[in-house]
């Protein structure tokens, strides 16, 4: 699990990573795999949350904190795994996140009480901090900037895999046997992927050690935000995500009770949708380094709009697309503003990945629990408002975007090259 440098064979000009390579394939089928693992341990409750409103007798918004207090944990902690990855290696902080992570999740459908499964859900949130900012920075180090779009796209194309498969196995299972089984399931999967990951993940060939020095680091995190473009990035992924995991969250809700009165087995085929990132991320992504970001991000702002518009129908038909119009959007979004990042960052890729995420799952935690609030009060209606309006606020942001100059020159803290 060294991060080494070493000599990389099968790249197009000796060292950068290019699609097109065997050394791309196997690097990306790593990442695939780590993406599966993640969102799958990390949204496996979300099917979950009536059936922990049944069980334990708790609200809609206090069964959400199954999963907000893990992503606000997690935004925290990625704060500072960038800075470890920094000191102790990308390959071996990713590893050891994904394996512990398992484990905990194991725990979590043996332990009997609500109170036990939120301290679980809490140490989740610690342990799954070392791969997602860590693998945004793998992929902006050893990428070539022409396939960095994509290779991001797939990476987080295994986020929608993982995504969909936690909550479709957790969901239909819990029909059928008891959440506990969908979720012990959901484990072994999540460990078998992080060894798939160990196996197959290229040594950094750029990575370059630095030991752990607080004023450093946070002369880094600092460096960050004097750049023009990189802040408002942070902000399009807070909403971003803050939209998408709100309209999980309570859908299922909406879908159980009348008129609709579905099973917890066909709610959670119905979140088979997720199945649509796997191809709107990467799409997204390399159609947004062909074209730039800047003219496709608001784009998928404009998607997820129309999908919250259309859940608010009564016909199933159009409540299901509307989901699939958000997915589509989410994913897209996220692989154009996740890969701007890392591009824009130069030296700083680390802290600025972590900043972003920070801001993403911060994202989730606050909206997803708040948005139990507007569910109690005002129905799905109340939620797809506040929903529409955090969509609203990055469709501005994105616009803003739009007009931000690329500064020239080589990549340094801050910077990006010009777009194509």
């Amino acid at each position: 699990m060294n991060d080494h440098p070493v000599p990389v064979a099968g790249t197009a000009d000796g060292s950068l990573i290019r699609h097109g390579t065997p050394l791309f394939r196997q690097a990306n089928l790593a990442l695939f795999a780590a993406g599966i693992a993640t969102f799958g341990l990390l949204y496996c409750v979300q099917p979950l949350m009536p059936e922990f409103s049944k069980d334990y007798g708790v609200s809609a918004a206090t069964s959400a904190l199954s999963l907000s207090l893990t992503t606000g944990v997690l935004a925290f902690a990625m704060l500072f795994a960038g800075a470890v990855s920094d000191a102790y290696g990308r390959k071996s902080v990713m590893t050891v996140s994904l394996i512990a992570s398992a484990l905990l999740v194991l725990l979590t459908a043996i332990v009997p009480g609500w109170t036990s499964l939120l301290v679980l859900r809490t140490l989740l949130g610690i342990s799954l901090s070392g791969l997602p900012a860590v693998a945004m920075t793998w992929l902006s180090e050893e990428m070539h900037p022409d396939s960095i779009g994509l290779g991001m796209g797939l990476y987080i194309s295994g986020n929608a895999i993982g995504g969909m498969g936690g909550r479709l196995v957790t969901g239909v299972l819990a029909d059928f046997f008891d959440w506990r089984v969908g979720v012990m399931v959901v484990a072994g999967i999540g460990l078998a992927s992080g060894l798939t990951f160990w196996r197959l993940l290229p040594p950094s060939h750029h990575f370059e050690r630095r030991p752990l020095r607080l004023r450093t680091l946070m002369a880094r995190f600092a460096g960050v935000f004097r750049d023009a473009g990189l802040p408002w990035m942070f902000v399009e992924g807070f909403l971003l995500l803050g939209a998408f995991v709100t309209v999980y969250n309570y859908i299922g809700y909406r879908l159980l009770a009348p008129p609709y009165s579905l099973s917890q087995a066909v709610v959670g085929l119905i979140f088979s949708v997720y199945l649509i990132g796997t191809f709107s991320s990467a799409w997204m992504g390399h159609l947004a380094g062909r074209l730039g970001r800047r003219r496709v991000l608001w784009t998928t702002f404009a998607l997820m709009l129309t999908g919250v518009g259309l859940t608010v129908f009564r016909p199933l038909v159009l409540v299901v697309a509307g989901v699939v119009a958000v997915t589509f959007g989410f994913f897209g979004g996220h692989s154009i503003v996740s890969s701007w990042v890392g591009r824009r960052a130069g030296n700083a890729k680390a802290q600025a990945s972590s900043l972003y995420l920070f801001a993403y799952y911060m994202g989730s935690s606050l909206a997803g629990a708040g948005g139990g609030l507007f569910y109690a009060d005002h129905g799905w209606n109340g939620v797809a408002a506040f929903i529409a309006a955090m969509v609203l606020a990055g469709l501005l942001v994105a616009w803003r975007l739009y007009f931000l100059k690329p500064l020239p020159g080589p990549p340094s803290p801050g910077t990006e090259p010009p777009l194509p």
